[in-house]
């Protein structure tokens, strides 16, 4: 796999852990956060597409693949987690960045742009929720609510045994059977996953991100920074309702909905995301 022989990979230190973090290409930089079940694999449909116009920097976050992963719950709060990011961006000298998420790489990506907008040029959020929309979602409609069943399951205690079962059977089918471009997914990228998942820790870590961040009161919400939001809106898990209410909360927002892309929008419409990328940076 050719992608291997071009990536730069390194363990930095910030917020007192080390983050395995890839680089490639060449340009401003962008920031591109995962979320779970992935790692910073989950980008390499758009990589071959963007390295040319930006320096690419994907770190595995906290908790997963290659990355530190601290025991207990409350060390994955959300302010942990964008601490990370922040010192990430200042360790490699990088300056303003673009940052993208996807998943809770997303919902770190918000909080982020939230707290340090001055560290932004802009942000683009892929099939993330807003959490202060997604909260009141989960609060009072039903259809989110049913959506989003695996969210309460991990909230129990060992909740997240049943994703080991079978040889990662659930999360098999999340990814490999939940996104619509299948054949975008050979059985190599198959095995990167099961490498990923297979890391000591790392399924655990992931799941602490639902139990460490139950509420965002704390927060206001407000994004300052211009914001593009692409949403699959074939995703099952979040559904198309929370960008009712985003212009609420987001000042310069810009809205993409890809309508045959499911929660996987990197590997369903590629070409979108990286030729939306490159007009919105």
């Amino acid at each position: 796999m050719e992608l291997f022989d071009e990536i730069e990979e390194k363990l930095i230190e910030t917020n007192g852990i080390k983050l395995h973090t890839v680089m490639i290409g060449e340009g401003p930089p962008l920031v591109l956060l995962h979320g779970f079940p992935d790692f910073w694999y989950g980008w390499k449909s758009v990589i071959s597409g963007l390295k040319s116009d930006y320096k690419l920097i994907i770190p595995d976050m906290r908790g997963f693949n290659l990355s530190d992963k601290p025991k207990g719950v409350s060390n994955y709060k959300i302010e942990l987690l964008i601490g990370d990011i922040k010192g990430l961006i200042e360790s490699l000298n990088l300056g303003k960045v673009y940052l993208a998420g996807h998943d809770w790489g997303g919902a770190v990506a918000w909080a982020f742009a939230e707290k340090y907008p001055d560290m932004l040029q802009k942000l683009a959020i892929l099939n993330a929720p807003h959490m202060k929309i997604f909260q009141q979602k989960l609060r009072t409609d039903k259809k989110q609510q049913k959506a989003s069943f695996y969210i309460f399951e991990f909230l129990k205690p060992d909740g997240e045994k049943f994703l080991f079962k079978d040889d990662y059977k659930w999360l098999k089918f999340a990814v490999f059977e939940g996104m619509i471009n299948k054949k975008e997914f050979t059985d190599f990228d198959k095995e990167q996953y099961l490498k990923a998942w297979r890391q000591p820790g790392a399924i655990l870590g992931g799941v602490n991100y639902y139990r460490a961040n139950t509420s965002f009161k704390d927060s206001t919400g407000k994004i300052t920074v211009p914001t593009l939001v692409i949403h699959g809106m074939k995703d099952i898990a979040v559904l198309p309702s929370v960008l009712d209410e985003l212009s609420n909360y987001v000042s310069d927002l810009k809205v993409i909905r890809a309508e045959n892309a499911s929660h996987w929008v990197m590997h369903d419409v590629p070409e979108l995301i990286i030729s939306s990328f490159k007009e919105f940076f």
